[in-house]
């Protein structure tokens, strides 16, 4: 099991009659109406996302000097840079402000960043190469906020500059032309969430007087850019994405077109899904490995046939990229050996790549359930890439551990760091100090929207209706739903044993179910089991053959041992023994009576009959409280249990159960 809880909303589904009415199927009405939008003009305005979400971008901080400036340089004739960085939203945002002031007439310049020579940011000696070359003004994206002595020195040499960022801002700003950065304090453009691509979108549509050409002609690039960047799906973002995406689909820029090729997407439709865990990786190799300019060829070339050799040339660093991310792994799992670490996992190597240790932490997380710091040695200095997990707060726990530290930087679910060799074991036994002593960390949930509880909701025509929620992901996560109680009837490894294909059979269906990157060993599961199962309903095109098919997030072992203790007298104190709602006991009396007044049969297959989508152990509650209410009475005989309503009983008051009183 991937999460330690699971939080199912036990109450049936409630699928609105207005939104069926308006035409929507019963699954998009359901996932719409969870997500506070089972009004019908509420759901249309959030699905078709109109251009009202843009911005004026002139509404944001300093743009208007940004705009005068660039105006002057293209009237000019000035040689210009564009300082990016080495992520997908840096080298997307650079590409797209080199190429639109290229097309202006501008000699334009591009510079991004060697990670492992240069680090993050701007540096005075790449300030100084581009003055060499004649730069007089220097664009900035995706950072420089932050960068105040480097534009005090840029300035001294008589270089003007202006700064286009999402990243949080320190007391001090750099003292430069224009600082265009939405989360400037005294900014008050309404989409605080755009990534470092969106902001030099929002620069370009300030240019050009209006956002429609620049959509037109960058949209891709802002796409991908944001995606890879994890930026919130919502509000402006969304509706530049779905743009995008249809850019990406009907007219890529031929870098693009090459590397949707290149990676296997041809001939399927392209998602955010798909740019998060396909593209990205691909462009974000080239950053990772020190070659972030084979990504930015890729992004600005015309000719199909570079296009075609850079995406060939993406997708070979790619797999060189995972490779070392393998090595390291497995270096990683000799270090703990047999070890299951109740505190953070802190590491070191000689020979790790400080351009990979961050995949690797987070693969150690997964696997692990603690935070995980892994640290490049060189000499006596050290490089690391922290992840959490659960509710750990990186950055303060590194704040608190800060005196053994050179430096430290980053957020609450992943961070950066830098130490001396012999700080590290010190480090190690105080930041799991630090773990022990503040509760709630290490706890991973998992949010189901809705728990399947009749099979209509997995129809075809329904699945195909999810994709009206795309773009989905941070923000507006793609539907998370679970299945309880479900009969595993085959499991088979596939992809040389990596990840399994399941067959799982419930209301009287059988369901076809992929889990990646786990293995049957791994889950302590067989054939013949009852599991419960998180997942996402996905339409399978194979062979011309079209079918639904469950992308399985979680599955777990379906336990009614709670259930046997509740029914034999006993009530537990825990999460799972918290009384059932008004409106599951209805529901359970309801289906009690449906089902005729005199039931014997297996638990199993009884529990799965009175309500598929709740907890055994709510079913069992509810049962015992209807017994000592005395509206039924209930007996056992092995596995199986006779229940009878009893006859004459009358109206009953909920209040006058102990059983719910205790509860």
């Amino acid at each position: 099991m991937s999460y330690t809880d699971w939080k199912i909303p036990y109450s049936p589904s409630v699928v609105p009659r207005e939104l069926l009415d308006a035409g929507y199927t019963a699954l998009l009405a359901a996932v719409l109406n969870v997500r506070g939008l089972g009004d019908p003009e509420q759901a249309r305005a959030f699905l078709e996302c109109s251009d009202t979400l843009l911005g004026d971008p002139l509404m944001m901080t300093d743009m208007p000097q940004a705009v005068m400036r660039i105006t002057r340089a293209i009237a000019l004739g000035e040689a210009v840079a564009v300082y990016g960085d080495y992520d997908v939203d840096g080298i997307t945002s650079t590409c797209m402000m080199t190429d639109y002031l290229r097309k202006k007439g501008l000699q334009c310049e591009y510079y991004i960043p060697d990670r492992m020579e240069e680090g993050y940011g701007i540096n005075t000696a790449a300030i100084e190469s581009l003055r060499s070359k004649g730069v007089s003004l220097i664009i900035t994206v995706d950072c420089g906020v932050t960068t105040v002595e480097e534009a005090a020195f840029a300035s001294n040499l008589g270089i003007d500059m202006i700064v286009t960022d999402h990243h949080e801002c320190r007391e001090e700003l750099p003292d430069v032309i224009a600082v265009v950065d939405p989360k400037r304090p005294d900014c008050n453009y309404p989409s605080r969430d755009l990534a470092g691509v969106g902001v030099a979108f929002k620069l370009l549509c300030a240019l050009e007087g209006s956002a429609e050409p620049i959509l037109e002609e960058y949209s891709d690039l802002v796409a991908v850019g944001t995606i890879a960047d994890v930026m919130p799906l919502v509000g402006e973002n969304r509706y530049i994405i779905k743009h995008g995406l249809r850019k990406l689909m009907n007219s890529p820029r031929p870098g693009l077109r090459a590397l949707i090729e290149e990676a296997g997407l041809g001939d399927k439709r392209i998602t955010a899904t798909n740019i998060g865990f396909t593209l990205a990786p691909r462009l974000n190799a080239s950053g990772r490995l020190g070659q972030a300019s084979m990504a930015a060829e890729l992004l600005l070339t015309d000719s199909p046939r570079t296009a075609a050799s850079r995406a060939a040339d993406l997708c070979q660093l790619n797999r060189d990229r995972q490779m070392l991310e393998t090595d390291i792994w497995k270096q990683a799992l000799d270090m703990i050996g047999d070890a299951q670490p109740k505190t953070p996992i802190v590491l070191s190597c000689e020979t790790w790549h400080q351009g990979v240790i961050g995949i690797a932490a987070s693969r150690l997380t997964e696997a692990f359930n603690v935070p995980a710091i892994m640290i490049c040695l060189d000499g006596d200095k050290g490089k690391g890439s922290c992840r959490s997990c659960g509710g750990f707060n990186l950055f303060e726990a590194l704040s608190a551990c800060s005196e053994h530290l050179e430096g430290f930087g980053g957020h609450a679910l992943a961070a950066g760091l830098t130490i001396t060799r012999d700080k590290i074991p010190a480090f190690t036994k105080a930041i799991g100090e630090y773990y022990l002593a503040n509760p709630g960390q290490g706890k991973k949930s998992l949010d189901i929207d809705l728990c399947v509880d009749f099979p209509e909701l997995l129809a075809m025509n329904c699945v195909e209706d999810l994709e009206l929620l795309e773009p989905c992901g941070t923000g507006n996560a793609r539907p998370m739903l679970c299945m309880t109680r479900a009969y595993l009837s085959s499991m088979s490894p596939i992809g040389g044993g990596r990840h399994l294909r399941l067959l799982v059979e419930k209301f009287g269906h059988s369901y076809e179910c992929v889990f990646f990157s786990r293995t049957a060993a791994e889950l302590g599961i067989q054939v013949g089991d009852w599991v419960d199962l998180a997942f996402f309903p996905q339409i399978n095109e194979f062979r011309s053959r079209r079918s639904v098919q469950l992308l399985i997030s979680d599955l777990r072992p379906h336990c009614s041992g709670l259930a046997d203790r509740i029914l034999c007298g006993e009530l537990p104190v825990c999460p799972e023994t918290a009384a059932p709602s008004r409106d599951d006991l209805a529901l359970l009396w309801r289906s009690i009576i449906h089902w005729g007044s005199s039931m014997s049969m297996n638990k199993t297959a009884l529990f799965e009959r009175l309500s598929p989508s709740m907890w055994d152990s709510r079913i069992a509650i509810g049962l015992k409280v209807f017994q000592e209410l005395g509206l039924i009475s209930m007996s056992f005989d092995g596995d199986n249990i006779s229940i009878n309503c009893l006859p004459d009983c009358g109206k009953v008051n909920l209040e006058d159960s102990a059983i719910l009183a205790q509860l």
